[in-house]
């Protein structure tokens, strides 16, 4: 993968240890073989609603804004023309990233102004970008959902460079250093109430459509250093047969409550989750998926996306399925049936997040030169029953689009706007 998981603190730094290496390829071949054998479903029934999505990260300016300081009105100006391009792509979707780094995109009473937007955190940039996006997302017929990132607080590993006021230098005993970043402490209480309470503060304020988190609970590993939280599972982890039961307990709390207060504010507002795409090799479990990851959420992000499913605490999925078909080590073809298989009968629908920014990059293997790579995922895709659509990341390459691969994707697949699914 290019970046860390997908929604790196810095656009294209290396995620070598997560996604082991393996053979590209496979292409056509492939997908007409994992075709052949999907379960009966669609078909190559066109559906009346599916989900058309597309990211618009703000971490670093990876999408948007195009780089800190732009005026308000530049700044809406390059909002605008994503949401409009995003109608020309014949998407449903806009997934806004408003709290990329314990900061925010509206006037939050508990964090500060993002840096991204004015290139000084807690600096006002003149206006309301979520509010604008929801209001203009909502005129073009697209829906607007939330972004947020939960624990993460700085790209760096020093508190004085946060805004004056920042929660984290306000409590500095919430805050871990790893790997050259800080994160806040998801086995503290007080905690994960605060990054609740940041989070609902939008839902309150805003018409938003949803709730929507990516990868990120406890940091991805970083070789050779440990996640210092022994003080937090020495007070609350006794009741735990280990520490990793302990984690995932936290991250657990994290979702079950959070969808229980969103619930609480807007029955109707789904709350989604877009995990990293392998939940446990089978070499690892024999429920896991036949794949050989470098990373799995359960066991390194202590993030049990298949739980959260069956126990009904997301209303859908999008996992990251950010593979070519035939690659060896995680294969998109075999991935997909397996999330097929997690979300059946269960009520909460499964979206697909393909790798768009592979798209053309010389850095990746020969299938992702293809145009038609993608095109043939969500072919593959229209197999599978419970696939309801699927998301891009991200905004910057649906407008560039390197070697047109979405043109190809709209062109085989999205031949009219449609509705989203809910």
């Amino acid at each position: 993968m290019g970046l860390i998981g997908r929604r790196g603190f810095v656009a294209g730094t290396a995620l070598v240890a997560f996604a082991t290496t393996g053979a590209g390829g496979a292409g056509a071949a492939g997908a007409t073989t994992a075709a052949s054998a999907a379960s009966a479903g669609r078909g190559n029934r066109r559906p009346a609603r599916e989900f058309r999505g597309t990211w618009l990260a703000t971490v670093a300016n990876r999408d948007w804004p195009s780089r800190p300081g732009l005026t308000a009105e530049q700044q809406r100006t390059e909002l605008l023309a994503h949401l409009d391009t995003a109608v020309e792509r014949r998407l449903n979707t806009v997934v806004l990233q408003v709290r990329p780094t314990a900061d925010a995109l509206w006037p939050s009473p508990y964090e500060p102004w993002s840096q991204y937007l004015t290139g000084v955190q807690g600096r006002d940039p003149g206006w309301d970008p979520l509010g604008t996006a929801v209001e203009e997302a909502h005129a073009r017929g697209l829906e607007l959902h939330a972004w947020f990132n939960p624990y993460r607080v700085a790209p760096h590993t020093d508190p004085a460079l946060l805004s004056a006021d920042h929660p984290a230098r306000r409590h500095p005993e919430w805050i871990v250093p790893y790997g050259g970043k800080l994160y806040y402490n998801p086995g503290l209480p007080e905690v994960r109430r605060f990054v609740q309470d940041t989070m609902l503060d939008a839902v309150h304020r805003y018409a938003i459509d949803a709730v929507h988190w990516d990868d990120y609970f406890y940091p991805y590993p970083v070789a050779g250093e440990a996640f210092a939280d022994d003080e937090a599972y020495a007070r609350y982890g006794g009741d735990f047969p280990d520490r990793a039961s302990w984690r995932r307990a936290n991250i657990d709390l994290l979702v079950s409550e959070t969808a229980d207060r969103i619930k609480e504010i807007d029955r109707h507002l789904d709350f989604g989750i877009s995990p990293f795409g392998v939940w446990r090799n089978a070499a690892t479990d024999p429920e896991g998926s036949d794949t050989s990851a470098g990373a799995q959420t359960y066991d390194d992000l202590y993030a049990d996306t298949r739980k959260w499913i069956r126990e009904g605490w997301i209303d859908y999925v999008i996992p990251q399925l950010y593979w070519n078909i035939g690659f060896e080590a995680v294969d998109y073809a075999k991935l997909l049936p397996w999330w097929d298989a997690v979300v059946r009968d269960t009520g909460t629908a499964l979206y697909v997040g393909e790798a768009l920014y592979k798209c053309g990059d010389s850095a990746q293997p020969a299938a992702w030169q293809d145009p038609k790579e993608l095109s043939r995922h969500l072919a593959l895709a229209r197999r599978y029953p419970t696939v309801e659509g699927h998301c891009f990341f991200s905004a910057r390459e649906v407008a560039s689009d390197r070697i047109g691969a979405m043109a190809a994707v709209v062109a085989d697949h999205y031949p009219t706007a449609v509705r989203p699914p809910r």
